[in-house]
This record gives C-alpha cells, sequence and structure tokens, in this order.
C-alpha cells in the first residue's frame, strides 16, 4: 500500500481532518458518486432500495480511501483488495462484501466510461466465495399458526393479516407490499399488479383466502386507520400506521417479527422467509420454474433456480426419514 508523506502543521491535510471523523462532512469523490447514483436510477432504471444500498457501500469505500489519501485516479486493484479486507474486519459477511464489489465496479465502470479515471482497478478482483446458501422456509404447518396470530377484532389486525396472507400468497417483496394501492387488485379476475425492481410491473394470480383478507381489511379497519391519520397522499396507498399514514418498510419487519415470536417460530421472521416459503411450496406442488419466475419477478431464471436445490434437498431429507435401507 502506497504511504503518505507525514503532514506537516497547518497543512490542507490537516485542515481537512476533521472530515475523517465527521460523517456529516462528504468525503472526496462524493460529486462522483452523486453522479454515478444519478445514472443508475435514471439511465439504468435500478429501484430506489438499489441505489440507496450503492449509496451506503460506495461511501464506505470513499471514506477508506480518504483515510489513506488516495484519489479515485490513484486507486489500483490491491487497494480495492484492501478495502474488501477491511469489510471482513468489520464483521461482514461474504455475501455482503459481494455486494459492495458489485457496486464498486459498477462504481469505476462508469467513472472509466466518464474520462475520469484511466484504468479499471477491479479487473482480476475475485469475488467472495458464497458457497451454496440455501433459503430457509416455513412449513405448511408453521405459515398456517402464523397466518391465524392477527386479531380480526381490531384494525391493525385486520390489516396484518390481509399484509401476511398477500406476503404469502404472492411472493412480494416488503417494499412491493407496503406500496401496493387498492387500484392495484382486480378482485373479478383475482390478480393483483404488482411494481418490483426498476419499476417493472407484472401480473401475480392473489388466492381466496388473501383477497377476502384485504377486502376485510379495506371495508372494515382501513377506514378507522384513516379517520386517525392526516390524509393526503398516504392515503392512498393500502396499508397504513396507527397515524394514518402509509406503513414503513422497517414496521413492517417490527410486525412479522412480533408474530414470528407468538407464533413460536424458531427461525427470525422475515418477510423474505414467507417469500421463500411461497416460491418452495409452489415448487413442491408441481408449478414450473418459469412460472415461479415470473411471480417473483425474477429477472434471470437462474436466481429462481435455487428453490430447485431447495427441493432436492427437502426429498433427499425425506427419503433419509423414511426409506427403510436409507
Amino acid at each position: 500500500m502506497r504511504r503518505s508523506p507525514p503532514v506537516q502543521a497547518n497543512s490542507p491535510r490537516q485542515q481537512n481532518g476533521r472530515a475523517l471523523s465527521d460523517p456529516s462532512v462528504p468525503p472526496p469523490g462524493f460529486a462522483e458518486l452523486a453522479a454515478f447514483l444519478n445514472y443508475a436510477r435514471v439511465e439504468k432504471g435500478l429501484s430506489t432500495n438499489t441505489v440507496l444500498s450503492y449509496r451506503r457501500d460506495l461511501t464506505k469505500l470513499l471514506r477508506h480511501l480518504q483515510a489513506r489519501h488516495l484519489s479515485l485516479a490513484e486507486v489500483t486493484r490491491e487497494d480495492v483488495r484492501e478495502f474488501l479486507q477491511s469489510l471482513y474486519t468489520q464483521g461482514l459477511n461474504p455475501r455482503s462484501v459481494a455486494r459492495c464489489l458489485a457496486a464498486v465496479r459498477g462504481f469505476f465502470r462508469f467513472l472509466l466510461n466518464e474520462g475520469t479515471i484511466r484504468q479499471q482497478p477491479v479487473t482480476e478482483v475475485e469475488t467472495p466465495d458464497l458457497g451454496r446458501i440455501l433459503p430457509k422456509y416455513l412449513s405448511l404447518e408453521q405459515v398456517e399458526v402464523l397466518l391465524a396470530q392477527p386479531d380480526p377484532a381490531t384494525p391493525a389486525g385486520l390489516r396484518d393479516k390481509a399484509m401476511l396472507e398477500l406476503l404469502y400468497a404472492c411472493g412480494l417483496r416488503v417494499s412491493e407490499l407496503v406500496s401496493l394501492r387498492w387500484e392495484d387488485f382486480d378482485a373479478n379476475l383475482g390478480v393483483l399488479r404488482c411494481r418490483g425492481k426498476g419499476g417493472k410491473e407484472r401480473l401475480i394470480p392473489v388466492g381466496k383466502a388473501a383477497l377476502q383478507a384485504v377486502e376485510s381489511y379495506v371495508r372494515q379497519g382501513r377506514p378507522s386507520l384513516v379517520r386517525h391519520g392526516s390524509g393526503g397522499e398516504a392515503a392512498s396507498y393500502l396499508f397504513l400506521n396507527h397515524r394514518g399514514k402509509k406503513l414503513s418498510r422497517v414496521g413492517f419487519w417490527k410486525i412479522i417479527k412480533a408474530y414470528g415470536r407468538a407464533a413460536g417460530i424458531g427461525t427470525p421472521l422475515t418477510p423474505h422467509l414467507l417469500r421463500h416459503s411461497f416460491a418452495t411450496h409452489l415448487l413442491e406442488r408441481g408449478a414450473d420454474l418459469r412460472s415461479i419466475q415470473l411471480m417473483l419477478g425474477h429477472s434471470d431464471i437462474s436466481t429462481t433456480q435455487v428453490y430447485t436445490h431447495v427441493l432436492k434437498e427437502r426429498l433427499k431429507q425425506v427419503y433419509e426419514a423414511h426409506h427403510p435401507r436409507a
């Protein structure tokens, strides 16, 4: 690693030393980062959550380079590797480091195309070995117990019942769930129009139980939540909090975790766990992979193929548990 010369008193580096410890001060390279994020959002059409993730990961990179007095044009392959190693030291798992590396690759590719740098420093930087991490999922019995937890005698209970039913019936992402509007449903056809990553729309069948839960919430629960709120644009969203405003992703995470504990589910319950359960249970009952891909909104079927590994592991466990000569 290149070492910087000693910092002299009253030098520019010393004057800017405050930026090293003050997170409110943008690090050098922040203007280039802002341009990249705008490109990712406007030209590539990436989702808001993906852009925010890029911002977090790349701000870490800029802080790392700032501490070593390196400009973006000076970064080498070894500097990138050192940055990734620092992430491991901070306790990040390989999957999080791989996500960060993907952001760094995209950022430097953008800088190269813009003429900000002359060479791509991420070339030959190895992606962390993730192994084959199979998604966890709930059993049918666990799903039934979970869906029985909300109290239908209260507006919040009706709302929570509708959300849990929809999450399992349609395999939605949490960001998709909290952004739903009543006009996204076609009750006659039994389908839901969902806007996923990058603003891409897809149609998903909605089961009768989920549709009934949503209709009960709209008739009996939602009006009470709207009355407690201030109206406005937030009231156009389907799922509201107790203040009558759009329910946030974090708010729903807290709700589902509480129901998971109440249902006695040992695995920490997340929205994605129900999404995995949706896909796995469909595959177990003979649904084809292409249909599951369309319902999940995966752009590449290789992402969906992980569920075939889940099914293989499941069949192997059943065989070993029940075959007399396993």
